[in-house]
């Protein structure tokens, strides 16, 4: 019985794991495009100004707009330093130079993020931070929308 279960236990562990040919990897890539990462920024800025400008119609108060304006500007900006960042070419090819290029970046966009929302309340008159926090989340959100309704992307049946 012991052995029985031993066995179950190796057999569970084999990986389901089939390397794509390239014939395979080949049509994998025409069916999933690259996406480009500036054009994410683009859209997340996109929206930045259309959440500013629908709190500026609701509220009435310029103030508001600007708190979400500035709330969206702290997404974009750390996000358009964390692109330039990433998609330089380097001069490392190995995986482990690519990962602490990666996490150097995410660092620096947290940083800056934290930076500009220090620095709100000095630079935006009159800032409600509701409308900052609402401008911030609707922007971070963005990418999971250009990501699922990205042209190209072709599903197989």
């Amino acid at each position: 019985m012991n052995n029985l279960a031993h066995e179950t236990e190796a057999e569970d562990e084999e990986p389901d794991f089939k390397p794509l040919t390239a014939q395979e990897a080949q049509e994998w890539r025409r069916r999933n495009p690259p996406v480009s990462v500036w054009r994410i920024v683009a859209g997340q800025a996109l929206v930045g100004m259309v959440v500013a400008v629908l709190a500026w119609l609701f509220s009435g108060k310029p103030s508001v707009a600007w708190s979400a304006g500035y709330g969206a500007l702290s997404v974009v900006v750390p996000a358009a330093l964390f692109a330039r960042g990433v998609a330089r070419p380097s001069g490392s090819a190995n995986a482990g130079g690519a990962m602490a290029r990666f996490f150097v970046w995410e660092l620096a966009k947290l940083v800056l993020t934290i930076a500009m929302l220090a620095a709100a309340a000095r630079l935006v008159k009159d800032l409600s931070w509701l409308a900052l926090l609402v401008g911030m989340v609707v922007t971070m959100k963005t990418y999971w929308v250009a990501l699922k309704v990205q042209p190209g992307v072709r599903k197989t049946d």
